[in-house]
């Protein structure tokens, strides 16, 4: 099997269903990836250490979920120089828009580029983040080519 060139990590197994989309369009565009579950609350040093080390061990994308307070994606990208795409999820009663505002409200030169609420945003970091790497690999680029030409039936 192919190294990873994506990270995968949620806040919680819980959010395991609403980050199944990522995973999804990585499969579908055969981009090697793997998953975690870690918390910057419950496991702040194994995230730390996750992204610290990420880049040494191929992985290129980073794609961070999580709900409420949800500062996952944004401790991820304190630790790391690769791309992070933060993934808000309406894991709360105030269905995401909390996550929301974590996720995209960094501070200067930690940026983390924040897509929708949930499952439409889950699916968008996945295509994201096959667009960053397509950028230096002409097979993937013309994968998300053709699923282009695809879905325009």
């Amino acid at each position: 099997m192919a190294k990873p060139l994506v990270g995968v990590l949620m806040g919680s197994e819980s959010d395991r269903p609403r980050m199944e989309g990522v995973s999804k369009i990585l499969e579908e565009l055969e981009i090697p990836h793997e998953v975690h579950v870690m918390s910057a609350h419950r496991t702040p040093e194994r995230v730390a250490k996750y992204a610290t080390e990420a880049e040494a061990n191929g992985i290129k994308v980073l794609v961070a979920g999580a709900g409420m307070a949800a500062h996952l994606a944004g401790a991820v990208a304190a630790n790391s120089l690769l791309p992070v795409i933060g993934v808000p999820l309406d894991a709360s009663a105030l269905n995401g828009m909390d996550a929301l505002l974590a996720t995209v409200q960094m501070p200067p030169e930690i940026p983390v580029a924040t897509v929708a609420i949930g499952n439409a945003g889950a699916k968008n970091a996945g295509h994201l983040a096959a667009r960053i790497l397509a950028l230096g690999d002409p097979e993937i680029r013309q994968r998300l080519g053709a699923r282009r030409e695809k879905i325009r039936g």
